[in-house]
């Protein structure tokens, strides 16, 4: 892809959910991986899509979309927690690089959840500068309890609306503190999509949108 063949933010989520298709059933078409798509990049990116996604090992954005050298811009954080230099990567990736979708890419069975989880339950705080993963991550989740004080500790232990709420939330949060993102979606050049990747099976299942990608979160 050139600059001038940008695409929309409804064809850029069509070409991962159609590479995430091929991973899921086996027919992986390795595309932009081999020596000319190398010297094509080589001197400029036009990637069509941010990735801003956890740092687990199990969740390789080029790998579980099917894309390759040059097509997407890979942002990650454990537990994908946002910091300003996050936010300032993103916005590179989409004002500079001309990026038309972000994607904030959560999954199963992610420790910075669990941890995050286990620290409003029980008051225990992990060491080190985990700790700082850990404290960015609770506002998301802290979310469930404030929305159903009867449900209390019990809201933190299912561990797949944790990690819907942490996605959406992170989405939400990059949307409201990066302006020239919002402005970015508001004129239509951009959109901002939560995903949730299943480790078992492979899918990346879009649940939140924030601008259109032509298909509903849950479809």
């Amino acid at each position: 892809m050139t600059e001038t063949e940008r695409l929309t933010p409804q064809a850029a989520w069509k070409r991962l959910r159609e590479g995430n298709d091929r991973f899921v059933g086996d027919m992986l078409a390795h595309p932009s991986q081999d020596a000319a798509r190398r010297a094509e990049v080589r001197s400029a990116q036009h990637p069509h899509t941010v990735i801003f996604g956890c740092s687990d090992s199990r969740v390789a954005a080029e790998i579980i979309f099917d894309q390759g050298l040059g097509d997407v811009f890979v942002v990650r954080t454990a537990g994908h927690v946002v910091d300003t230099t996050v936010i300032g990567s993103i916005e590179y990736g989409v004002e500079v690089l001309g990026a038309s979708l972000v994607v904030v890419l959560g999954h199963d069975s992610c420790g910075a959840v669990a941890a995050a989880a286990h620290t409003l339950a029980t008051g225990e705080q992990p060491g080190g500068f985990v700790r700082a993963v850990v404290d960015r991550v609770i506002p998301s989740i802290a979310n469930i309890t404030a929305a159903d004080p009867h449900a209390g500790v019990s809201a933190l232990s299912d561990q797949k609306v944790l990690r819907r709420e942490h996605v959406k939330h992170t989405a939400e949060m990059l949307h409201g503190y990066s302006a020239s993102l919002a402005s970015a979606v508001a004129e239509r050049r951009c959109a901002v999509v939560g995903v949730e990747y299943d480790l078992s099976d492979g899918a990346a299942r879009l649940i939140h949108t924030l601008g259109d990608v032509g298909e509903q979160p849950g479809s």
